[in-house]
Formats: C-alpha cells, structure tokens, sequence
C-alpha cells in the first residue's frame, strides 16, 4: 500500500470508504496520517527489517498502519483479530514485533497478552482515549490519535520498501511467519509480487473494489494493497452481509471484488427477490480463492452475474498460482487452474513424477522465495530434500490440457469459511481435560463452510458421554482457543487407533462423514 503520485495527482478522491458508515479517506489524508505513523515509528527506534504488529477488527485506521509499514521499510505483522491472548502473545513474540497497534475493541485480549510480551516497548489503541493509557508489561500504552498528533505529516528521509509478513497454519499446530527478501527499493517501486498480483486481479487505474472479508487475511490486505497503488478506491465492509454487498456494488458501481466461497453460498441463499433487486452490471471482475468452491455454487454464480467470476490457486507462501476464468472453468469444471506463476510438479512420497490425471503431493519450484521466520526446521520440512521446491500439503493432478485439480490435503489442515485451521492445537487442548482419554480433530463436510470442525474423543474409562460431557468439552475448547478453531460437534469412540509409536492414526477416521462426496474438497 503506497498513495504515491495519486496523493498531489488526485489528493481528495477517497482511497478508501468505509461501508457501515460511509466514512471516507482522501489520498491526501491517507498520505498525511501514513506519514505521521512513518515519523513515530522511526521515533520509536524501529528501522528497516524491523517489525510490528496490527491486531484489529475492519476499522477507518487499519489502511494507514500498513502503508506506514510499506513506506518505512518495515515487515508489519497483520494478525487474526479473533486470537486469544495466548495465541496473540505468541505471534507477538514470534515475530519480534517492537510495537502493536490494536483498537479499543479488541484492547482487552492485546492488554492480557502484552504480559508475556517483553519486547513490545509501545502499544496505540485505535479509539482508546486517556482512559487506557499507561503501562502493561513492558509496553506502554497510549491512546492512538494522541500519539499522532505531534507527528509530521512530510515523507520520512530514509523511505523504503516495506511488506506484510503474515502468518500461515499448515503442517503443524503453531502458526508460521512468511517472511519473504525484501529488497532495498523505493516504496514507489513495490516488490516483483506486486505485478504477478497486478495481473491476476486485473487492477485498473482508478477502480472501485470492494472488500467484504477481514484484512488480516493476505488476500484481502493484498488486494487492497493495488488498489491504493493504483489509485483506486476500496469500499471496506466491517463485516460480511449477502445483502449489503450487493447494494455496495449498486451505490459505489464497484468494478472489481474478491470473496471466499461461503459469501456466494449465503448470496444465493437470498430470496430471489432480493437477489434481483439491486444493479451488479458495473461489476467487471469478481475473484473467489481461499477455500475450494463446489461445482454447483460456482455455476449458480456464474449463471447469475455471467463469466466474471475468475479462481485462482495459491498459499500465503505464495509458492505459485494457478488461475482461470469462467469460460476455462466451464470446460473443465472443477478446477483451479493453470499455473500462472511458478512450476507446477505432482510427485510421490519418493519425489518422483505422476502420470497424467494421479492425483499426489503438489510441489512447486517456486518464483517467490520465502522462509518461516526464525523456524528453519520447519522450512526445511516444507522442501525438497535438495531445497528446490516446496509444498504446502495439497493433493491434486492436472489434466491433459494442464489445468490443476485439488482432491485432499495431506495434511490435515481445515479450510472452513476460507480460515485455515491446524487441529493439532484443539486436539493437544482436548487431551489436557481430565475426562479425555484421547482425541482426533479433522474437518468435515458443511455445504455453507466448505468444511468444519469435528472432535473424535474417547472418553476415560468410568466416563459416561452423551449431551452433557459435549458441552463440557465445546465449552472447555471455547475458553481455550479462538472461535474458528472450536469444534462445532464432538463424536465418541471406544478406542482411537495410534501407531505402536503412539502417533495418532487418523487418516480414516474423517472418512464416514465424507461418503457421498467425490473428493475431500467440498
């Protein structure tokens, strides 16, 4: 995210509005306030390849604190804003972040979490007034609007290219930070990825977009991200609602929009009445990813806004993309692509090549490096034994005009509602209950979701289960982790297989519940 040229060329077009209150920031607003929160933080000490964090929900700040980090040469961390303190604690931690900027919303879990963080020197609260100013743990805290004020609204004298360093589930149960090189360039040069992204989504000069989804999430923070690089205006919605997305689209004549496959399905679910309501003709291109999406949601929104919607296929590592538009998927329905980006190879557990149409591991040799910041074991575990390519756990295969088909996850990440969910922690948290013998976590089918969470316990002996002993456990789970990561049902069994190892043995147990379906992919 940079203003640029755009804040002198274009100064009071609004960069961005916000969509519950239509509150509205011009390119020259957006320049001045980035720039105040360029000068604290060089204030603070941070310089280039330091980090800091953002833990909020959608709000009318959360823009200018990343463009502050893109023009400052800074990795700002954007984090889940629905993380216990634990969970929060722990990136903050991770990721080295010198400084968190949270709201008055979400202050009291950052407050909490901040205790166990000794290397956050400062905390802003976005609306947090005088009230909450002071110290928690090593941090002070001040209210976000007072600590701008005396700042300088000018470009800070050593200005460079900063980017997002966000954090990944995957192969196992921590959350990873995806650090990629960041060159020593101008914030008006932007990083190689920036044109890959310029493509895919097919930015224009001066579009309208519109963001329903949180922007904490790397594709929605990217997107956003040329929108404003591209002198644009992105109308963010705090919160997703089927009916106020399609009225946005009518009032701000949005041409460009990127969702999961959860927000078509609850489109669809609208009374027709409501769905023809409003004017969506002014919408060029519509972009879904994050989650598979099922055949038939996909053809029903094709049907109804016409060869628009555009897929693509790709991880926060950003190892390479795949990506096709609607006519590509029509004739070859189900799939997510052709590899747009990077080197595409289906291999075996032996690294070698599958036949056309066998499905395996996907590998890519990719054109975006990266690395798990400070984790390079698991790094490693993510490469080929000799480093060349790398995988984030999918299985797929490609047909014979090249286009890519996913059909499991070797893993057993979640996708639900496009949120990824690891269920080593709930399982390791279910372990710890003193009724719990044992416990399996995987996902299972959910025709809104894509998948959910489901808990496989097998209960202590002399332990009856049955209604009472699954509230217990859910609300256990529920004061543990976050709300995403919370089993939505929980089973029982006898016995759960482990390996003379003990490793959990579950790769057949999520399979009762899949019957009926082709694939794992919902």
């Amino acid at each position: 995210m940079y203003p640029g040229k755009y804040a002198t060329q274009h100064a009071n077009r609004a960069a961005f509005i916000m969509a519950d209150s239509g509150e509205a920031m011009s390119y020259a607003e957006l320049e001045r306030r980035s720039n105040q929160l360029a000068h604290l933080l060089r204030d603070q000490g941070l310089k280039r390849l330091d980090h800091y964090s953002v833990f909020m929900e959608n709000n009318n700040r959360f823009v200018e604190t990343c463009v502050a980090g893109e023009r400052t040469g800074l990795y700002y961390t954007c984090i889940n804003s629905y993380l216990t303190a634990g969970e929060l604690a722990y990136i903050l931690n991770n990721s080295e972040s010198q400084l968190l900027i949270t709201s008055k919303d979400r202050f009291e879990v950052a407050r909490q979490a901040l205790i166990d963080c000794p290397r956050v020197a400062l905390c802003l609260v976005v609306g947090g007034g005088a009230e909450l100013e002071g110290q928690v743990g090593a941090a002070i805290v001040r209210d976000y609007e007072s600590a701008l004020a005396g700042q300088a609204g000018s470009v800070v004298a050593d200005e460079a290219q900063g980017t997002a360093m966000l954090y990944s589930s995957g192969t196992t149960g921590r959350p990873k930070g995806v650090l990629r090189p960041l060159p020593e360039v101008p914030p008006s040069q932007g990083i190689a990825l920036n044109a890959l992204l310029q493509q895919l989504w097919q930015c224009q000069e001066g579009m309208v977009y519109l963001s329903p989804a949180p922007l904490y999430h790397s594709a929605p923070l990217a997107n956003v991200s040329m929108v404003i690089r591209n002198g644009g205006t992105a109308i963010i919605m705090e919160h997703f609602d089927p009916e106020q997305y399609l009225a946005l689209i009518e009032r701000y004549r949005v041409t460009h929009t990127q969702l999961v496959p959860t927000m078509f399905s609850r489109m669809l679910k609208l009374p027709s009445d409501i769905r023809s309501r409003y004017d969506l003709s002014s919408l060029k291109i519509a972009i879904h990813a994050a989650a598979p999406c099922p055949p038939q949601v996909k053809e029903q929104m094709i049907e109804w806004w016409g060869p628009i919607i555009h897929e693509y296929y790709g991880a926060t590592e950003a190892l390479g993309f795949t990506a096709c538009n609607s006519a590509e998927w029509l004739a070859h329905r189900g799939t997510v692509g052709r590899v747009l980006f990077g080197d595409l190879h289906i291999l075996d557990e032996q690294m070698q090549p599958m036949p056309q149409g066998v499905p395996n591991e996907i590998w890519f040799k990719t054109a975006s490096p990266f690395v798990y910041y400070n984790d390079p074991e698991r790094t490693a575990l993510t490469c080929s034994p000799d480093g060349s390519m790398t995988t984030v756990g999918d299985i797929g295969y490609v047909d014979a005009d090249g286009f890519l088909y996913l059909t499991d996850r070797s893993t057993y990440m979640i996708i639900s509602g496009g949120v990824n969910i690891y269920p080593q922690e709930c399982e390791n948290l279910l372990i710890s209950h003193p009724k719990v013998a044992d416990a399996a976590v995987f996902g299972v089918p959910n025709q809104d979701l894509g998948e959910e969470v489901k808990a496989v316990v097998q209960a202590m002996p002399g332990i009856a289960t049955g209604p009472e002993l699954t509230q217990e456990l859910m609300d256990y789970c529920a004061a543990h982790l976050s709300r995403q990561k919370c089993p939505r049902s929980v089973d029982f069994s006898e016995q759960l297989p482990r390996t003379p190892t003990g490793k959990l043995f579950k790769r057949q147990l999520p399979d009762p519940y899949w019957v009926g379906h082709a694939s794992r992919i919902v």
